[in-house]
Order: structure tokens, then C-alpha cells, then sequence
């Protein structure tokens, strides 16, 4: 059980550097834990409290790593010990517990009650719904409580998350579940793939973590583009579909001025020209899948039949190389059938395999790619180039021309 003592004789510390940060006029997290430690009588919560107000002081940090587990898992618990534990004890230990949560983050009220009356139990009852990875945070647990919590969880279907040199906890939007954007079954694949990568989430074996992220249309509401580095985001390929009676209607209710400073201006490519004045012609070799016309006039447009999943490859934040977005490796494959699942975790295999043999320490799967080139990496994973992996146009028609890679052409340079 976590440390409390009674509501009579529990009271705050003073800790007036945390305090200006609730006189703005947002809410702010200081607010939210006073509150905790004040419902719950919690004492890690107080001596959290009374450390982060003297690292403000001070201007440093104050929590090193370690090593914290459960039984068969090495990964899931970030630890967090107090490098100052003598100057606050009741901080001494305050570890994060990451939960996987379902796919497009379902949950019932009864399950997400169950999971507070079990971290109250056992921890500090400080939940982050969800980190950037997409993981339930359950924040502040001593080590010796972990397994039991773990346990009680567990029976209830929970499992823990990626952590440290990991396939991370994936995560994805609602998908077809309930939106008409959705161009695959995020929940279908996200389930599937974290399923098939189970040893890889629970076991650090890889240089760094590999991020799987699920977008049912390139709205991208995961943003996994940017924040994964495997990003599977629905596109489609053949034209958009228009109803015209609606389109027509848009016309009438909104105005022709107003699609055409909405819509057609502000179309990247040009794609779209007005036609009369009441309808629109769209240039579907030109389109860019950017989904600004389908968001506008949502009950008229809509993306194509013919639908699938891009894949995206080295999104992540700021490490050795900066921010880097996904590049793009596969424009266009089916994600329906059990088939299709399976041809996308061959080629993933392959993609981890190369890198984790390849990748130095600590270095995502962007950075490798960026260090050993483009076409070094698409040929030990079975890939051909295509233009739509180019970066930018050449601006220099110089070039000088590899002749290893033709037989008749290497006999004619010896």
C-alpha cells in the first residue's frame, strides 16, 4: 500500500515556487496534484511536490534511473529514484508504470474505475492519459509494490508497455470504428502488429525504440508521421469520390465566393477548378492526398474506393539529429485481409532485423538510414526506388554514372 496518513493530520509543505504557476490564467498540474495529495492523504505525492519546488530553486534535476521490474518483463517501469532522498524521503521512489491501452483508446467507465481503484491502492493515483508514446502513465509507485499492482492488473487483461530498447506500446486513431475517413482498420492492424511484436515490447533488444503508429487518412490525427518511426497512414489511389446533389448544396448554402476562397485557392497543387457555378472539377493526377477539400465539404467528397496504407519510415523527435518527419518507402499497399497483415510484418521484419543488426547505440531508425544511405538500406531490405522517395528535385545535371550495376556495362568500364 502506498504511504497516507490521515486526512486530520495530513498538510501540504510549503512550496511557494510552485505555487506562482497556478496564478495564470490556464489550469495547471500543481493545482491537480495538491488536490491528490489532499483527497488521498499521499505522501510520495507531497514529497514530489516539495522536490520539484526545490529542483525550481535550485534549476536542476533531481531523479537518476535504475533498474525496476516484474516478473518476466524487462521493460514496462520507468524508474525513478531520488538522487536526494535523504533531503526528501518521501520521494525516495517515484517509478511510472506503463499500461498498453486498447486500440483507438476504447474504454468503458467500469475499466478505467477499476484501474484507479488499483493505482490508488498501490500508487500514487496520478494518471497521464496518455504519454507520447500513447501509454497509460501511472506515476509514482514504490519498487516494492510493482509486482503486486502489476498482478492485479494483469488479471484484468492490462499489460504493460515498451519501455527503453523497445517495440514501444503502439497506438491509433478510431479509424473506421467510427469515422468514414478511414481508408484501413487501424484497430485490426494496431492489434495484429503489437500482438506479432509482443517479445519485442516486453524485452529490450534493439539499439533504441521503434514507435508503431496507425492513421486510418492523412489527416493523421496519430501525428505519426512526426512521432514514429514505423507510420502506416491510410491513403487511397484511385479518384475522389464527388455526390454531386451534396456538392451542389454546398453551393447554395454557403456560396460560390466561399468555395473558392475555402477550397479551390487553397488547393497545394491546383488540383481543383471551378466549373459553371455550381460545381467542381477535380484533377486527381495532381492531387496530393492532403485532405483539405474532403475536411471542407465533408458530406460531398470523400476519399476513393480503392483504398490501403502508406507506409512512412524515421519519424521522431529531437535525438542526435534533430526532428525528422517519416519518408515515405511504400506509397501504397492493401491493409484488409489476413494476407495483407502478414506481407506488412515480412517486410517490417526486415526493416527491424537490418536495423537492429546496423543501428548504433541509442540511434532511431531515421538517423541509421540518414547515416548509411537511402539506397544501401532499400537494397538490404528488398525495396526499389521510386520517385516518391525523392526528397527534393536535383539541382545539378552532373552526375557520375555507377557501372557496377549492369553486367555488360562493368566489362565495357574495365
Amino acid at each position: 500500500m502506498s504511504e497516507t496518513t490521515s486526512a486530520q493530520a495530513f498538510k501540504l509543505n510549503p512550496t511557494p515556487m510552485l505555487d506562482t504557476l497556478e496564478t495564470g490564467p490556464w489550469p495547471s498540474f500543481i493545482s491537480g496534484f495538491k488536490e491528490l495529495a489532499n483527497r488521498t492523504g499521499s505522501t510520495m505525492v507531497r514529497g514530489a511536490l516539495d522536490q520539484l519546488n526545490y529542483s525550481y530553486q535550485t534549476r536542476m534535476g533531481y531523479w537518476k534511473g535504475g533498474v525496476v521490474g516484474v516478473h518476466g518483463y524487462g521493460a514496462g517501469i520507468i524508474s525513478r529514484y531520488s538522487m536526494i532522498a535523504d533531503k526528501f524521503p518521501e520521494a525516495k521512489e517515484f517509478h511510472t508504470m506503463r499500461i498498453q491501452p486498447a486500440p483507438g483508446l476504447h474504454y468503458t467507465s467500469k475499466a478505467l474505475r477499476q484501474i484507479c481503484d488499483i493505482w490508488e491502492k498501490y500508487g500514487s493515483g496520478l494518471i497521464s492519459m496518455h504519454g507520447q508514446t500513447g501509454n497509460l502513465q501511472l506515476q509514482g509507485i514504490v519498487q516494492a509494490n510493482a509486482q503486486a499492482c502489476f498482478d492485479e492488473l494483469n488479471q484484468l487483461g492490462w499489460d504493460l508497455g515498451g519501455a527503453g530498447a523497445t517495440v514501444r506500446t503502439g497506438a491509433s486513431c478510431v479509424g473506421q470504428a467510427r469515422c468514414e475517413m478511414a481508408c484501413y482498420d487501424t484497430l485490426e492492424a494496431h492489434h495484429k502488429v503489437l500482438s506479432y511484436y509482443t517479445d519485442y515490447v516486453h524485452r529490450p533488444q534493439l539499439p533504441y525504440k521503434m514507435k508503431f503508429k496507425f492513421s486510418g487518412c492523412p489527416n493523421d490525427c496519430m501525428n505519426s508521421i512526426q512521432r514514429s518511426d514505423m507510420s502506416v497512414i491510410g491513403i487511397w489511389r484511385d479518384d475522389i469520390q464527388v455526390d454531386r446533389a451534396e456538392l451542389k448544396n454546398y453551393f447554395a448554402t454557403k456560396g460560390t465566393e466561399y468555395i473558392v476562397n475555402n477550397v479551390i485557392t487553397r488547393c497545394p497543387t491546383q488540383a481543383i477548378t471551378l466549373k459553371g457555378n455550381d460545381d467542381l472539377e477535380i484533377n486527381n493526377k495532381d492531387c496530393v492526398r492532403c485532405m483539405h477539400c474532403i475536411n471542407v465539404l465533408n458530406k460531398a467528397l470523400s476519399p476513393g474506393k480503392e483504398r490501403g496504407a502508406a507506409l512512412l519510415l524515421g519519424g521522431k523527435g529531437h535525438l542526435k539529429m534533430g526532428n525528422m518527419l517519416g519518408s515515405m518507402m511504400i506509397p501504397f499497399m492493401k491493409m484488409e485481409t489476413e494476407e495483407d497483415l502478414e506481407a506488412f510484418t515480412e517486410l517490417t521484419d526486415r526493416i527491424i532485423d537490418y536495423w537492429a543488426e546496423n543501428g548504433l547505440d541509442h540511434e532511431r531508425l531515421g538517423e541509421a538510414i540518414e547515416r548509411i544511405g537511402i539506397q544501401n538500406f532499400l537494397d538490404a531490405v528488398g525495396l526499389d526506388a521510386h520517385v516518391d522517395m525523392v526528397v527534393s528535385p536535383r539541382d545539378n545535371p552532373y552526375f557520375k554514372a555507377d557501372y557496377t550495376h549492369t553486367p555488360v556495362l562493368r566489362e565495357i568500364a574495365a
